[in-house]
């Protein structure tokens, strides 16, 4: 019987980043993994999953201070507030908290990898400064990335434990009930627009049709999360994670609408939250029909799509310091699209 060598504590387990993880790390074969949210999850395999408010300093300190073998904490937990200022204190409390709960009972502790993001450079702001790179220069605070990440600094001083930042693009997996999933927002615009007999329209911003961006695949992501949880010579490092290619949605939508069968037109800048909110009857009688397992609130990420087509500005990263360390994969981003909405069918989470 395979000895397990280490016990992964993921933070955030049902997002679309840590659900790749999850799978990921189940594949090696040589992980105990330990999944929290607040909703929990269904054990199996060498799987289990505590539901815990991460929130409630007590909460956490009760329910974690039993995980005595943990040696890699993976955090990618994150709660959404109506203001950047506001996003601080809370995503902060919850890492302070685990970190509380966990770092005096778990005495093999090795890593802590702290999921982050473009926000890091401003990308969220505006038009920044592209390549960007993990040496540029932090910007006008408030920022709970930046926040997140000068406390663990702080906190690792004189451990015996490691970090890594871990700043992916805009991620793209199958994960439902996630308010972060753009290749599947795509998808269900798509399904319902082909209901309506309308062709798919780029809804984003006038200019966010011809920039350049990229992305990162959820399972390139685990990946590479887990290769800097566990590379000593990448130890206390951020890393830019991307697919390694650049793309325009002029020229990646048509094929898109290929994909679903359908007619692509002129784009018509759309608020996706006020246009797709009467949409619910719509995607029953999809769902009705086609035999699909989710409803209308576990694929809708309307308020993502309308942040992500809002950017008329190039939206992307070097990623060459993660090569340089040893992290050499890469995907096409076309093709990581098409296998996306091939898993969503099979998954019969779209027709």
């Amino acid at each position: 019987m395979e000895t397990i060598k280490n016990t992964a504590l993921i933070v955030g387990a049902n997002g679309v980043i840590s659900t790749n993880l999850i799978e990921h790390l189940s594949s090696l074969g040589n992980w105990d993994i330990i999944g929290l949210s607040r909703r929990g999850g269904t054990d199996h395999g060498r799987v289990r999953y505590v539901a815990v408010d991460l929130l409630d300093l007590t909460d956490t300190v009760n329910k974690l201070s039993v995980l005595t073998k943990v040696t890699h904490i993976f955090y990618a937990a994150y709660q959404d507030r109506d203001n950047w200022a506001a996003l601080v204190e809370p995503n902060l409390r919850m890492l302070v908290n685990v970190m509380t709960a966990i770092e005096p009972v778990a005495k093999s502790l090795q890593h802590v990898s702290l999921m982050q993001g473009y926000k890091v450079y401003g990308a969220h702001l505006g038009p920044f400064k592209t390549p960007a790179k993990e040496s540029d220069a932090g910007h006008m605070p408030p920022e709970f990335n930046t926040s997140q990440l000068q406390y663990l600094q702080q906190q690792q001083i004189g451990k015996q434990w490691t970090w890594s930042a871990i700043r992916p693009s805009v991620v793209g997996g199958t994960a439902t009930g996630n308010p972060m999933n753009l290749a599947l927002l795509i998808a269900v615009y798509a399904t319902i627009s082909k209901k309506l007999n309308i062709p798919l329209r780029f809804p984003g911003k006038i200019g966010a049709y011809d920039t350049l961006l990229e992305m990162t695949d959820a399972t390139l992501l685990a990946k590479a999360t887990i290769w800097a949880a566990t590379e000593p010579q990448a130890a206390n490092q951020a890393f830019n994670i991307n697919n390694g290619d650049l793309f325009r949605w002029k020229d990646l939508w048509p094929k898109i609408a290929e994909y679903f069968n359908m007619k692509v037109d002129t784009p018509l800048p759309l608020n996706l939250q006020t246009m797709m909110s009467d949409k619910e009857y719509i995607w029953e009688d999809i769902q009705k029909q086609q035999g699909l397992n989710y409803n209308y609130q576990e694929v809708s990420a309307w308020a993502f799509g309308d942040f992500v087509f809002s950017w008329n500005y190039d939206f992307f990263a070097d990623g060459s310091k993660a090569r340089r360390f040893g992290f050499h994969e890469y995907i096409d981003t076309e093709q990581m699209f098409f296998r996306l909405f091939d898993e969503m069918r099979n998954k019969q989470i779209i027709p």
